[in-house]
């Protein structure tokens, strides 16, 4: 048992990175049935049409049928104002309210902008996609650490209030939406049951973040991805650095949670350097789509702390700061633009300095995307 288990393993670790082996026809035959219905997502229906009196309308146009250009930037011509929600947390991940409207400073490429609207609103519905990566690969050869995943996404979906919509869609060779944007928690849990047997071993990460990413442009209001995933993208058709500039395009904050750190701890005897080296790499990915999107990555090694980094999540997406300003470089040349925003003294100009009821120094971050892509002229 003990040399079946260590084959297992290092079976698995060949596969992750890239060394394809034989699987028996009798494995792959039923497994293969899910292509049909991956690469045809149901029609969506609109808000205005739904038959459910209790739902409240959804807020927004969602389509899932309308095909999203990506080489359209996410601010239409006609829109000016950009919108940033901004986190502040102290170091233990607590957030800091009642910080007021002339405290925050907002720079566009190191040009200070002047806000125009603030709001605080803990209470506004948020809209967010759950997108789970859900392929042979992984879930197949580490079924334990899988099902541990799943039932803590469970926890997740409990943070939630009544009034939030939620959304869950499933990769692997594609995105498929298991359930549409709706407050029906029973659809949402009929859509996290359906991810019993896996069908393909790719994961098209890239394309599937940025797919949701698109889909969820015209959503207005609070909204964010919580993207549970290995990190590993196998042949996206979409390069890193091109669904980098998507997903900075979109703005929509990215909650990233990586489902790999159990498994590299059992089999790190097995790797060698350049399969670490893939590993680090998809860490870096996952990390680089929440930072740059004023969202948050963790990378949980043991089940127990899964509740803690929900509750970590519900508490970000809750208390958030909104806040909107004009910018004062109008020129339509869809170039990419930084965004900074910061804690000052009025006063002085100086770093905000914070401080707890005792009037010690709070240390503390500011977490919001890192810029957009402004429009381009229409010829």
């Amino acid at each position: 048992m003990k040399y079946l288990k260590a084959a297992a393993m290092l079976t698995l670790v060949l596969l992750l990175t890239g060394i394809r082996l034989p699987v028996a026809t009798a494995q792959q035959g039923p497994q293969s049935q899910p292509s049909e219905t991956v690469a045809k997502p149901k029609k969506t229906v609109p808000a205005e049409t739904t038959t459910d009196t209790d739902q409240p309308p959804i807020p927004s146009q969602y389509k899932k049928d309308k095909e999203v250009p990506t080489n359209l930037p996410t601010f239409h011509s006609d829109v000016t104002a950009v919108q940033v929600e901004v986190s502040v947390l102290d170091n233990k991940g607590n957030f800091i309210p009642n910080i007021p409207k002339e405290k925050f400073r907002v720079l566009e490429d190191n040009v200070p902008q002047q806000i125009s609207t603030f709001s605080t609103n803990a209470d506004a519905p948020m809209t967010i996609a759950m997108v789970i990566e859900f392929n042979n690969l992984f879930q197949r050869y580490w079924s334990r650490g899988w099902q541990e995943t799943l039932m803590a996404s469970y926890g997740f979906v409990q943070t939630l209030k009544p009034e939030d919509y939620l959304a869950i869609v499933a990769f692997d060779m594609r995105p498929e939406i298991l359930s549409d944007f709706t407050t029906d928690r029973m659809k949402t849990q009929e859509a996290l049951q359906r991810m019993r047997i896996p069908g393909f071993s790719e994961s098209n990460m890239f394309d599937a973040v940025v797919d949701t990413v698109q889909r969820m442009g015209n959503i207005e209001g609070r909204k964010a991805i919580l993207l549970i995933a290995t990190g590993r993208d196998t042949f996206s058709k979409l390069t890193f650095d091109k669904a980098r500039k998507a997903i900075q395009e979109g703005g929509v904050p990215i909650y990233a949670i990586s489902i790999l750190q159990a498994f590299r701890i059992m089999a790190d005897q097995y790797m060698g350097a350049n399969q670490r080296m893939d590993f680090l790499q998809a860490d870096n990915e996952m990390n680089t789509f929440a930072r740059e999107t004023g969202g948050k990555s963790f990378f949980p090694r043991f089940p127990g702390e899964y509740p803690g980094i929900f509750q970590n999540i519900s508490q970000a997406l809750r208390n958030q700061y909104s806040l909107a300003y004009h910018p004062s470089n109008q020129a339509k040349d869809g170039k990419f633009r930084k965004i900074k925003v910061e804690l000052v003294n009025p006063e002085n100009g100086e770093e905000l300095r914070i401080v707890d009821e005792k009037h010690k120094p709070i240390k503390y971050s500011v977490i919001a995307k890192g810029g957009y892509t402004a429009p381009r002229e229409v010829e």
